[in-house]
């Protein structure tokens, strides 16, 4: 429900600012938010956090691998082995497995 509310929230001010500042300004919001997108150190902090989320994801499979599977349906823990066989134990993540970079 949060989330939908969220939604709508940005939907409406999304249109309150595009019908009060007009075609221009709206060009002018999405040219800026273009730079910002495109700006070295904005990629390279993402590419930064991305990184330590897969880094955290794989540490967290393991956790609860441990702690909770022999607690879960074989179908949960068979998919927890086969991660682990991907070699996530390691501190390494392939992209193939966690998605590909934009940068």
């Amino acid at each position: 429900m949060r989330y939908k509310l969220t939604f709508v929230v940005g939907l409406a001010l999304g249109y309150v600012i595009g019908t009060r500042a007009g075609r221009e300004r709206y060009e002018q919001m999405k040219k800026s938010a273009k730079e910002f997108a495109e700006n070295p150190a904005v990629r390279n902090a993402a590419e930064t956090a991305a990184q330590t989320g897969r880094q955290a994801a794989g540490k967290a499979v393991h956790l609860v691998g441990d702690k909770v599977g022999d607690r879960l349906p074989s179908s949960v823990t068979d998919r927890v082995h086969a991660l682990r066989g991907r070699g996530m134990g390691n501190g390494k993540v392939d992209e193939e497995d966690w998605g590909t970079s934009n940068t």
